[in-house]
């Protein structure tokens, strides 16, 4: 299996900064693409980015210029720099990786989910 361990949440004042992390530990053969998404109350889930282990970058429209995607590949991990924040950015911020796992004498692919952590902007 694999586990995610997100962290950096946390509530902040409008236009402040926030970066999360999400690190993914376990019987990992290969990481393929790693992503965040968010759900605020009385929404639906959302993508808000992912990237790809060759680092290609994809962004919801409403946050391009405001949120950075990046990984650490040696450290599986992905991070979401976010800047400006927005009350409307308010969210469980969710991490999600496509991973690759030997387990069992069976290789197996996967979605893998983290807890969420709780991003709450406001002042």
């Amino acid at each position: 299996q694999v586990q995610l361990v997100e962290s950096g949440g946390g509530l902040v004042q409008p236009g402040g900064s926030l970066r999360l992390s999400c690190a993914a530990s376990g019987s990992i053969l290969r990481i393929n693409a790693m992503g965040w998404y968010r759900q605020a109350p009385g929404k639906q889930r959302e993508l808000v980015a992912t990237i790809t282990s060759g680092g290609s970058t994809n962004y919801a429209d409403s946050l391009k210029g405001r949120f950075t995607i990046s990984r650490d590949n040696a450290k599986n991990t992905v991070y979401l720099q976010m800047n400006s924040l927005k009350p409307e950015d308010t969210a469980v911020y969710t991490c999600n990786v496509d991973g690759v796992i030997y387990t069992r004498g069976v290789v197996v692919r996967n979605d893998y989910w983290g807890q969420g952590t709780q991003v709450t902007v406001s002042s």
